[in-house]
């Protein structure tokens, strides 16, 4: 099978790039002791987890389907959090999970009866401070749903768990940044954690990034670990996946209106919704930042503002072209919606030795069951 046969749009992981993401993670634990749980609300496709499984420690989740789909798939670890428990999704995932994380006191007093005995019990707690580059996603936003504010919390709580969750970095590049927050915690709460078993600074920790200095990074969770007696962990998502991955695409008209614009037979609102959400322009492998010739990059759906980009080319784009928007995998293929009844990317790996191989493909009676599967009578 070679690329050129591919229908588009459809994904394609690079095993390669992503054994590249792997060994530093692999380093950052040999240098630190941290444990590492891969964040399925950012990456799910278990058809590629045989790769990663050698590297990580385990899954962390953020719903019972994906505390399901870790322990089934992946195996090690499995972490199951939630914003927001039923009674059912606690009993529908107590007895596969190691660990579970209550997002409040009062979840955590609701449900812990259901829990103790058949997994380790954390809570989440919110520092209050934060790297984030957008509000949307900022864990210390005004108003936080997510975890126990310092002030608000009972200080005999850390009598009956084992561990406590913080998750307070987006895409942050910056090791002093992180470190900053490190001792932040340290200072606020360390009494607190000196009776506990595990700590997880969540995700968000973006270590693979160029430069990234992972020594530091590694001392300073060592150090933490041994002045609190504890085990860390991470729960790293894109810094797995970044830069592993293209959404392949064909240009399917070129319109002008004022500034030309190539429609692809994709959307960010149905294929790449963060995109939309958090008005990031995506990166086209054969654009040139010094090309003459410029496109809107627009998608096929009849959202109006629903574009990937401006770029630039070297040549001007034909209509049958395929383009390649770059680092795709990150909150993509676990937000991807039928939205306009528009066909669904496929999914594929291209293994080190160059082979291809098929992890998903979609077609018409997926959309038509998403929608229902009886009729009324």
């Amino acid at each position: 099978m070679s690329k050129e046969q591919l229908k588009t749009p459809y994904f394609m992981i690079n095993e390669d790039k992503l054994v590249e993401n792997l060994e530093k993670a692999k380093q950052l634990k040999d240098i630190s002791g941290v444990k590492l749980v891969l964040a399925l609300k950012c990456f799910s496709t278990w058809g590629v987890f045989d790769i990663i499984k050698p590297y990580l420690d385990g899954t962390t989740s953020s719903g019972p389907f994906e505390v399901k789909l870790g322990y089934e798939t992946f195996g090690g670890e499995t972490h199951a959090y939630s914003v927001g428990y039923s009674e059912d999704d606690v009993r529908e995932v107590a007895d596969i999970c190691d660990k579970m994380i209550f997002n409040s006191q009062s979840q955590l007093a609701a449900y812990r009866h259901v829990v103790e005995g058949k997994a380790s019990i954390g809570l989440r707690l919110n520092p209050g401070v934060s790297y984030a580059g957008q509000d949307l996603a900022n864990p210390a936003r005004q108003f936080s749903r997510l975890g126990v504010q310092a002030d608000h919390i009972k200080p005999e709580i850390f009598d009956g768990i084992d561990g406590v969750m913080f998750h307070m970095n987006c895409e942050n590049k910056d090791v002093d940044a992180f470190i900053a927050l490190l001792d932040s915690i340290s200072e606020q709460f360390g009494e607190y954690l000196n009776k506990l078993d595990w700590v997880s600074m969540g995700g968000g920790v973006f270590f693979t990034w160029p430069g990234y200095d992972i020594e530091k990074l590694g001392l300073a969770l060592k150090a933490f670990s041994k002045k609190h007696g504890v085990q860390m962990y991470l729960e790293p998502g894109e810094a797995i996946i970044t830069k592993t991955t293209d959404l392949v695409v064909t240009v399917v008209d070129i319109v002008e209106n004022v500034k030309k614009t190539a429609i692809v037979d994709s959307a960010t609102e149905a294929h790449r919704l963060d995109t939309l959400i958090y008005n990031e322009p995506a990166s086209i492998l054969e654009a040139s930042e010094n090309g003459e010739h410029e496109y809107v990059i627009g998608s096929c759906s009849c959202l109006a503002g629903d574009q990937f980009c401006v770029a630039n080319f070297e040549q001007p784009l034909e209509i049958g072209q395929r383009l390649h928007i770059l680092d795709s995998a990150g909150y993509t293929m676990v937000k991807l919606n039928w939205f306009n009844g528009l066909r669904m990317p496929s999914v594929y790996c291209q293994r080190s030795n160059g082979e291809i191989q098929k992890l998903n493909e979609f077609d018409y009676s997926d959309f038509k069951r998403s929608l229902s599967q009886w009729t009324v009578k």
